[in-house]
């Protein structure tokens, strides 16, 4: 009999083709999927090269996603985009997403059933983590070992230990899974996940949308996580079971599986949450933000840049402008998104508050392109970084929050809560 295991050392065994692993051990896994974006596919692409390969291990199983400079800002992102485009013709890939079909690729890929529950799957982004909502086991790789595992279809593991966060309680208004992570990081730090799986579970889990599930994992990488993993469930079943197009196996984590640690919340005594330059640990509570004076907000990203998100915006947004001399943009994460949001007459909220509304891109998140701020300035947005810089000047400031917070920031000139425009949840 086989040792008791969490949901990620169960997916890694499978992956490997072992009966058990334990944490620390160094394995060799077969890979479901692996994908590069605009910036780091073409420094994976002149690897390949380089080591003489010729074509990938599998053309349906390589995903290149344009997302990050895209439209194309500049010369030199046309140029990524040329080289990663080309290859994408010669290897004949399967999921290559051009301008206009494409979306940030940490909402398009579960959007389009690519990424499914019990699969093992590497990205170099960062933000690959994003896909354990799904009940995958997904972590960001560099561009070498991306380059290796397009021609093997496997790469290399230290299996971690894993940190399960118990979430009990039910959520009160305005409260969604971005500060349900802002929290836990603000709690454990930015490195108090450093190569763990962080396993999201409990009553407030279970009672989650999809869209709040994939805000979550993704962030797991904010508190240092190798793997942010939600085991599955209905809702799994619910959102998946119309995408899938091939195969998937839910995993559960064993009773008696051993954790590095365990850690309980009470959801109840969460309210918004905003993270303070420069650490997404620097959290406090929406009452503790203050009047903080802001000239930008932002709505998208591939943390908050879904349906839940635009809607919950809309709510706050609707028979209301935002304030002088504050810039709103709003960046629906896919073309789906932004097509659902159109049809729904989320956009004519938008630019009746005078928003300006993007296609699908990465864009401001990290200080590429579409709300870049000036020296001094502050932003408040639903992106996952706010680092020195990351959204532009060094000597600028970034917030973090969620959608509802954002857009309502938006409308009263600075850090705020919804509850301040008396809007009823």
């Amino acid at each position: 009999m086989s040792r008791p295991m969490t949901i990620s050392e169960k997916i890694l065994a499978e992956h490997a083709g072992l009966r058990e692993v334990e944490p620390g051990q160094l394995i060799n896994a077969r890979l479901d999927l692996v994908l590069a974006n605009d910036i780091t596919a073409p420094l994976a692409i002149e690897e390949f090269r380089r080591i003489g390969a010729t074509q990938v291990f599998d053309p349906a199983k390589v995903v290149l996603v344009p997302d990050h400079f895209v439209p194309n800002k500049d010369i030199k992102s046309a140029q990524q985009c040329q080289l990663m485009r080309a290859f994408a013709k010669e290897q004949n890939l399967v999921h290559y997403y051009e301008v206009g079909e494409m979306g940030i690729e940490h909402a398009l890929l579960p959007e389009q059933g690519l990424v499914l529950p019990g699969d093992l799957v590497i990205g170099a982004d960062s933000h690959t983590c994003t896909y354990g909502a799904l009940g995958a086991f997904a972590t960001g790789v560099g561009s070498t070992d991306f380059a290796a595992a397009m021609i093997t279809g496997e790469a290399w593991f230290r299996v971690p230990e894993t940190i399960r966060i118990i979430y009990q309680g039910r959520r009160g208004p305005w409260v969604d899974g971005k500060d349900l992570i802002l929290y836990t990081i603000g709690k454990i730090g930015v490195d108090g996940a450093r190569y763990k799986a962080m396993e999201f579970a409990g009553e407030a889990i279970a009672n989650l949308s999809m869209d709040s599930r994939l805000t979550m994992s993704n962030m797991a990488i904010e508190a240092g996580g190798k793997a942010g993993i939600v085991v599955p469930d209905k809702v799994t079943k619910e959102y998946v079971q119309s995408r899938a197009k091939r195969p998937y196996k839910f995993f559960h984590s064993d009773g008696e599986a051993k954790y590095s640690q365990i850690l309980d919340f009470d959801v109840t005594r969460i309210e918004p949450q905003v993270a303070f330059p420069h650490l997404p640990s620097n959290v406090k509570p929406i009452r503790a933000a203050g009047r903080i004076p802001i000239d930008q907000a932002v709505i998208g990203s591939c943390t908050n840049g879904r349906l839940e998100d635009l809607r919950t915006a809309a709510r706050v947004l609707k028979g209301k402008k935002r304030a002088p001399f504050v810039r709103l943009i709003i960046i629906p994460a896919t073309q789906a998104i932004y097509r659902q949001a159109m049809k729904e007459g989320l956009f004519e909220i938008f630019m009746d508050a005078n928003a300006v509304i993007s296609t699908p891109t990465c864009g401001p998140c990290l200080g590429g392109y579409m709300g870049i701020l000036a020296k001094g300035e502050r932003a408040v947005t639903t992106t996952n970084r706010n680092f020195v810089g990351r959204m532009g000047h060094p000597e600028s400031e970034v917030y973090l929050a969620n959608a509802a917070v954002a857009a309502a920031s938006a409308v009263l000139g600075r850090i705020g809560s919804p509850e301040e425009l008396e809007i009823q949840t």
